[in-house]
């Protein structure tokens, strides 16, 4: 909400992807007809009016049932001093005006809107717990991740080794200039013996309205570059990345190192070689596993596929590493072999085909080719 006018304005409203979290596996609140479960935001500082609507309910007195404590539900969710009644909203509504982004500006950039005719500038920056009103800020955050990440979790706000970055709209207001929440990513420093850290990215969130603008990659980008310059940072990694942000995540990480001089289309048809584990690493904080992900891509966009001799040496550099589980089944089965009854080794062998096996990894290896293709479309058009 921006303007009082949002407020009753459906275009503004979006819907959560899962309410399972709150409400058990079968997504259902019982006893209602014709609920609305509304929730609103002020834009910047995410103040929140919280209301239910309903029809009818069931009355324990004569449907000898009792409905569901939705209420108590949302409350379990939505930090204490929400807002329930409309005036007062509206009220906290005029202050934002004095709203400012939390923490340390790392990047500026904008987005040019089909809708607005003209380009919207967006900012990003790394806040911690000291910020002033940050703690309580992110409390209402967090809140959207229980609808939009599928097993999402708040996290212990009281370690140091978290960090916050946030994403924000600058939009025009009365003359005023004034900041919109977009998107957050929470990272986590751990330790890696002696003296070095692996932050690893937690969770990372564009709220709905600005999805499929390009602020998921700006953000990993900009957070990369942020640990790329220290020297204490060994690698970043991600905790039970999702595909989605695996997409992301190729795409942001064939950009930052396609002008690394390891990654040359003369070098890539070589092969995967150390030095780009070695550059990729010291220059940009990237693990080998990722690194070896965008030497593949970065080799596709090299390699002529119309050509046999190309695409045949392509297809086996990449299936040598899709083998990797197979062969690791085949030296299970020799250990076997060695131990097993005839009749227990009948059975395992049974279960480790050898067509089956190729057919996989075909199968596998045009799966990524297609996701390969992706990524160097997007590349080509940024």
């Amino acid at each position: 909400v921006r303007f009082p006018e949002d407020l009753e304005d459906d275009n503004t409203t979006f819907n959560p992807e899962y309410s399972h979290q709150v409400f058990g596996d079968d997504e259902v609140a019982f006893g209602y007809k014709g609920l609305k479960i509304l929730l609103y935001y002020i834009a910047g500082n995410l103040s929140t009016l919280f209301r239910i609507d309903y029809t009818s309910k069931v009355n324990e007195k004569f449907d000898c049932v009792e409905a569901d404590d939705v209420e108590s539900k949302i409350r379990e969710i939505i930090p204490p001093g929400f807002c329930t009644n409309t005036d007062d909203f509206v009220s906290l509504l005029e202050k934002e005006v004095n709203f400012k982004p939390f923490g340390m500006l790392l990047h500026t950039y904008s987005v040019h809107n089909e809708e607005a005719g003209e380009d919207i500038t967006y900012q990003i920056y790394k806040a911690d717990m000291t910020c002033p009103g940050f703690r309580e800020y992110h409390e209402r955050l967090q809140t959207f991740l229980m609808w939009f990440i599928e097993t999402a979790s708040f996290i212990d706000v009281d370690d140091e080794r978290w960090n916050y970055f946030l994403v924000f709209e600058k939009y025009n207001k009365d003359g005023a200039t004034l900041f919109a929440t977009v998107g957050y990513m929470t990272v986590y420093n751990y330790y890696v013996y002696p003296d070095k850290t692996r932050p690893r990215v937690s969770q990372m969130l564009i709220l709905p309205p600005f999805q499929g603008e390009g602020h998921g990659a700006q953000l990993l980008e900009t957070v990369h570059r942020y640990y790329m310059s220290s020297p204490t940072v060994l690698d970043i990694t991600a905790e039970d990345p999702s595909e989605n942000y695996v997409k992301l995540r190729d795409f942001v990480l064939v950009k930052l190192c396609q002008d690394l001089l390891c990654f040359s289309p003369g070098k890539l048809m070589q092969g995967f070689s150390q030095e780009m584990v070695m550059e990729a690493q010291q220059k940009l904080k990237i693990n080998k596993q990722h690194t070896r992900r965008v030497y593949e891509i970065l080799r596709l966009r090299a390699t002529d596929m119309g050509d046999a001799e190309q695409s045949r040496s392509y297809r086996l550099d990449v299936k040598r590493r899709l083998i990797g589980p197979y062969k690791k089944k085949q030296r299970e089965l020799a250990k076997m072999r060695r131990c097993l009854r005839p009749e227990e080794l009948t059975n395992q062998l049974n279960q480790i085909d050898l067509n089956m096996q190729h057919e996989q990894l075909e199968e596998s290896f045009q799966q990524l080719v297609s996701e390969y293709r992706r990524v160097l479309e997007r590349l080509a058009q940024a």
